[in-house]
C-alpha cells in the first residue's frame, strides 16, 4: 500500500485508493481528477442524482445505467466510467461522494498540498476564496487547496478545517458560547 494511502479509510478510502493507484500508473490523475471533481459537483448540486444514488430502492442495474448516462453525458473518461461501473456493481453507490473527496485527499497528499475544509453560511464568490486560500497557504507556507460547503445552520461566519486542526468563528458557536457564559452569571 502507497504512502499516500494511509490518509484514508474505510469504504470509500480502498475504492479511492484504488482508482488513485491506477490512474497514477496509468498517467491519468490529472484527466481522473478533473472527472471526479465534476462527478463531485454534479453530486452536490442535484437532488435527483442524490436519491439516484442513495436509493436502496432501484436496482443496482439501474442505478449503474443512470450513473453511466450522466457519466456519458459529462464525457468522462473510460477509466471513470468503469470505476464507477464497479462501485454500482457492488451497490456501494451511496458512497460515491465520500469516495470522490479521499481521491482529492490522496492527490493532494501525492502533490504535497494541504487541503482546507471552508463551511460558511452562503456561498463565498471568487474574491473571498483567493483571500482565504493566499491567508491559509501563508500561515501554512504552503500550497493549500480549497474544498467549500454551505451550512446555513451556522448563520454567518465559517469553519475551517485543516487536517486534525479547526477554526469555529461561526456565529452559531459565537451564540452558543455566549449562552454558556450567560448561564453563570445568573
Amino acid at each position: 500500500m502507497s504512502a499516500e494511502a494511509s490518509v484514508v479509510s474505510g469504504i470509500a478510502g480502498r475504492y479511492a485508493t484504488a482508482l488513485f493507484e491506477l490512474a497514477r500508473d496509468n498517467g491519468a490523475l490529472d484527466q481522473v481528477a478533473s472527472d471526479l471533481s465534476d462527478l463531485g459537483n454534479m453530486i452536490e448540486q442535484s437532488d435527483d442524482l442524490n436519491r439516484l444514488l442513495r436509493s436502496p430502492i432501484i436496482a443496482a442495474e439501474d442505478q449503474a445505467k443512470g450513473i453511466a448516462a450522466v457519466l456519458d453525458k459529462a464525457g468522462a473518461q473510460t477509466m471513470v466510467a468503469n470505476f464507477v461501473a464497479v462501485v454500482a456493481k457492488n451497490r456501494r453507490l451511496f458512497a460515491l461522494r465520500d469516495m470522490v473527496r479521499a481521491f482529492r485527499s490522496l492527490l493532494s497528499v501525492h502533490r504535497g498540498e494541504v487541503v482546507a475544509e471552508i463551511t460558511s453560511a452562503h456561498s463565498l464568490n471568487d474574491e473571498q476564496l483567493n483571500k482565504i486560500k493566499a491567508e491559509l497557504s501563508a500561515s501554512m507556507k504552503t500550497d493549500v487547496q480549497v474544498e467549500t460547503a454551505v451550512d446555513e445552520s451556522i448563520l454567518g461566519g465559517m469553519i475551517v478545517k485543516v487536517g486534525s486542526r479547526m477554526v469555529d468563528s461561526s456565529l452559531r458557536t459565537k451564540i452558543q458560547n455566549l449562552r454558556f457564559a450567560m448561564r453563570g452569571v445568573e
